[in-house]
């Protein structure tokens, strides 16, 4: 495990290896405690390095125990777990190297490298993983052709998988047997797999566009093969819809996906062999819920559409993360609202932008979409690479037309097969297709924080008068920003709810509906508007910025019953909300009680019961901002406990103003068929559940719960009464026995366990960080599972505002002492659970100083890992 947290990364400091490796050869000999890895690597000079130049290759806590050029034995060389630095090397251009060394798979409990899950040996290598397997030049611009062979003994390890087609396979003797495996197509050290263990198979095949048959195989443990059938049924929909829309076709003659439960991430696009964590792959109606099957379906999306954008095209450094992460997250948008409601998936990733980038953008934690420097990259898998990468792409697609946007994607392709390449590279097809000028456009790459438009209108005699102040607000690490190019998509409303049209605009560049603002100020000017429109702005959230506008609520309330963009019409409606808490917040403070207008209520009531609006997007609607979102919107010297009594209070305003209409409708609602994960199933649950939060807020609200639990037939409706009782009514008789009941039912699945810690976690009030300390002795718990981890501590930490930020400090100290726990055994854990403290100088000066003292004693924790102790620093900063 590295502990020094001294190196920075620039990316000025880029410069290409003076040794690149073309073809690796990899023999693997399987044992728990002490597995032998090979390394027959062919090592070819630059031309023009001089030959007297050291080899330089990295490691990660290696022990070594040979060293052949070739096939002499070479004693030339520095060794340390951490480097092997040889000399006196061949002067030809091209030589061999074997480099043996020997690793202890059922100790590595940071699950990166080679490591066992469950008796199955599993790698995890992005982004510095195969460094712990075997000395090399661990960096994505060094692509090889790998030929891997694999020995276990058959009745441990019957499966034997790695990346590309099988090539070979037999027995070596009684027990031992073997299989090689040979990928054609290179690929950086990142994305090599390997899998061994026994395990099930869910089979089937894929004939692609041109005629290659492809077998598909997602493997699970014994017993679990029909809960991959969803996901396989989204592995073959994601195949044919990236040749339809992009393509691509696939280009192996096989797909394999394994399944295991000790994994650090969502799950890893190995070439050709895609490693899950089981929750995106395992579901079925008694396991999983409807946002499960969503998940399922994109992440399934997401992996496989990076064999085009991260693995047959990747980036040249981990400064250029978002080329491939951030264009696959598009990718994988654009499928999802394919295959359900685009504009219902449009709300959706918006709010967990908001949620999750917005304040990382406002924090300590900003960086650029394409970082100019790092400690350690593992902390880069952020929001802001991720979502918000997907939110450039998505700007430009919307800037240069959608048929244009295709052009340069095709050129793309064409052009940087087979590379590793730069956001430069990927620009510059789009000028090239184009012919426009994109510099300013990817200033989006290289600027953190999040852009805010000011927009004054006004009306007069058939012209509509536009006043744009664009700004950029400065970030710990950048304090002077220069001006974005903003594609604002707009529509104007007339009074009977239809589009106005304008006969002509000036004072800047209008395109259809889309506004491109490229300047500090701007004043628009659109002649020939038949009357006062209602400004519909930012529609689809075509740009991932914040707006500043003077607009009455009468018009905001007139929006969300009269867009007909369905994201401007829920933002109208979450705007009046966020206001109304932020109003009942300042409320709270002062000692006032809390008003709300009627109208709130009634339209959410109006909202609930249009039948002309897909039943998803009327869950979205009338769901209240989280207390996270209003404690953002707030902005600074914010009290938790105070955000959490005005949402209540809202919650039990809109209730007690619709009960009747809410109970008409959760009733009408119920269904008796057999269950379906599509989308507008999922839909009608969703509505039915956001309807009995509010229920649960009426005198009988309780037995209308408790019969939703019982009554169940899905995990969905399972969890929603459950997590209805235990955050209504904690502690009641009737919450403990539906916990109860719900874990003995459940208690062999972990899946369904992780759920049930989940919500015991995200109860607010003051015995929120007991109910933690205890639920970390239960016998399920298992400190050395990232899943478990993450739905209890990441649970209590990111979802429970008032529990986690306690004005008296408890909980950032117990946290932060399980942080530093976790820190020991797996440091990506523990360094993604700290970016909880990310919005701490938002909170009010007490809470404000419990948490710095809490940051503080990480940062002073001997040996805190690079991951933990980067994040401290960079959160104090």
């Amino acid at each position: 495990m590295r502990t020094d947290t001294g190196q920075v990364f620039r990316l000025e400091d880029y410069r290409p290896s003076d040794y690149l490796i073309p073809r690796t050869h990899l023999t693997f000999r399987l044992d728990p405690i002490r597995t032998i890895v090979i390394a027959d690597l062919t090592i070819e000079r630059r031309a023009g390095v001089d030959p007297s130049a050291p080899l330089i290759l990295d490691g990660d806590d290696l022990n070594l125990k040979r060293i052949e050029l070739d096939g002499i034995e070479h004693t030339a060389h520095e060794a340390t777990p951490e480097r092997l630095v040889l000399k006196d090397l061949p002067e030809t251009a091209q030589f061999q190297l074997t480099i043996e060394t020997e690793l202890e798979p059922d100790r590595n409990k940071a699950l990166m490298g080679l490591y066992r899950s469950n008796g199955v040996y599993c790698t995890q290598c992005e982004p510095e993983g195969f460094r712990r397997i075997s000395y090399f030049l661990d960096r994505p611009d060094i692509l090889s052709v790998y030929h891997v062979r694999i020995e276990a003994p058959r009745a441990e390890a019957p499966l034997l998988l790695s990346n590309g087609n099988p090539v070979d396979s037999g027995e070596l003797d009684n027990s031992r047997h073997f299989a090689e495996w040979h990928d054609p197509h290179p690929k950086p050290s990142y994305l090599f797999a390997l899998v061994a263990g026994d395990l099930g198979c869910l089979r089937d095949s894929f004939t692609t566009m041109g005629g290659r048959k492809v077998d598909l195989g997602i493997y699970v443990e014994h017993g679990k093969e029909r809960l991959a059938a969803y996901a396989m049924d989204a592995l073959k929909r994601s195949m044919r819809w990236d040749e339809e829309v992009f393509g691509r076709e696939y280009d192996l003659d096989v797909f394999n996906i394994v399944a295991v439960s000790d994994f650090n991430m969502g799950a890893m696009e190995n070439k050709g062999l895609n490693i899950f964590n089981d929750k995106y792959v395992l579901a079925d109606e008694a396991t999983a819920t409807d946002t499960d099957f969503a998940n399922i379906e994109a992440i399934i999306a997401h992996e496989y559409f990076h064999n085009w954008t991260g693995n047959r095209i990747t980036c040249r450094d981990w400064f250029q993360l978002c080329l491939k992460e951030g264009l696959t997250v598009f990718r994988d948008h654009e499928f999802s609202a394919d295959q359900r409601s685009r504009g219902v998936k449009r709300i959706a990733e918006v709010r967990a932008l908001k949620a999750l980038q917005f304040p990382e953008d406002q924090g300590p934690l900003a960086h650029p979409v394409r970082p100019r420097r790092y400690r350690e990259i593992n902390n880069f898998y952020t929001a802001t690479v991720y979502e918000k990468g997907s939110e450039v792409v998505r700007m430009l697609a919307t800037i240069l037309g959608r048929e244009t946007f295709r052009a340069g994607m095709d050129l793309y392709f064409e052009r940087h097969d087979g590379e590793a390449c730069t956001i430069e590279d990927f620009l510059k097809v789009f000028e090239d297709v184009s012919g426009r000028d994109l510099s300013q456009f990817g200033l989006w790459y290289n600027q953190s924080g999040t852009p805010n438009l000011t927009i004054k209108p006004s009306y007069e005699a058939g012209t509509l008068t536009l006043e744009i102040e664009q700004s950029v607000p400065p970030t710990p690490s950048e304090s002077r920003k220069r001006l974005m190019h903003i594609p604002l998509a707009f529509g104007l409303i007339g009074s009977d709810g239809r589009e106005l049209q304008w006969s002509s605009a000036e004072g800047g560049t209008v395109d259809g509906g889309v506004i491109h603002v490229r300047k500090r100020s701007q004043k628009l000017r659109f002649h020939g508007v038949a009357e006062r429109p209602v400004l519909s702005l930012n529609r689809g959230f075509s740009a991932p910025v914040t707006l500043a506008v003077e607009q009455r609520p009468e018009d905001l309330i007139f929006l969300a019953r009269h867009d007909s963009d369905p994201f401007g019409r829920w933002q109208a409606f979450n705007t009046l909300l966020t206001e109304a808490l932020i109003a009942a917040y300042r409320c709270v403070l002062g000692g006032k009680a809390t008003v709300f207008e009627d109208s709130i209520a009634r339209l959410a009531g109006s909202i609930a019961a249009d039948d002309d609006l897909e039943p998803a997007y009327r869950a979205l609607a009338i769901t209240l901002p989280s207390e996270a979102d209003i404690a953002r919107d707030i902005g600074k010297d914010i009290d938790p406990d105070a955000v959490l009594v005005a949402r209540k209070a809202l919650v039990g305003f809109i209730a007690g103003a619709n009960r009747d209409s809410f109970h008409a409708l959760y009733q009408h609602l119920h269904d008796t068929g057999p269950f379906s994960p599509d989308a507008a199933a999922a839909g009608r649950r969703a509505l039915r559940n956001v309807l009995l939060g509010y229920l649960a807020r009426s005198n009988d609200g309780t037995d209308i719960a408790t019969s939703h639990f019982t009554h169940a037939t899905n995990m969905t409706d399972l969890i929603a009464g459950m997590g209805t009782l235990a955050h209504e009514h904690p502690g009641s008789p009737q919450a403990r026995a539906a916990l109860a009941d719900f874990e003995r039912r459940h208690a062999d699945m972990p899946l369904a366990m992780d759920k049930w810690f989940q919500i015991q976690a995200t109860v607010p009030g003051e015995h929120a960080l007991e109910t933690v300390r205890t639920l970390m002795r239960h016998p399920s718990f298992s400190i050395d599972n990232p899943n478990r981890v993450r739905s209890l501590m990441g649970s209590f930490s990111a979802g429970n505002q008032s529990g986690f930020h306690r004005a008296d400090g408890a909980a950032y100290l117990f946290f932060a002492e399980a942080l530093m726990d976790i820190d020991k055994r797996n440091p990506q854990l523990s360094a993604r659970l700290a970016t909880a403290f990310r919005s701490w100088r938002s909170l009010e000066p007490i809470r404000q100083e419990k948490a710095r003292q809490a940051l503080v004693s990480m940062v002073k924790m001997p040996g805190i890992s690079v991951d933990l102790g980067d994040i401290a620093e960079r959160s104090l900063a």
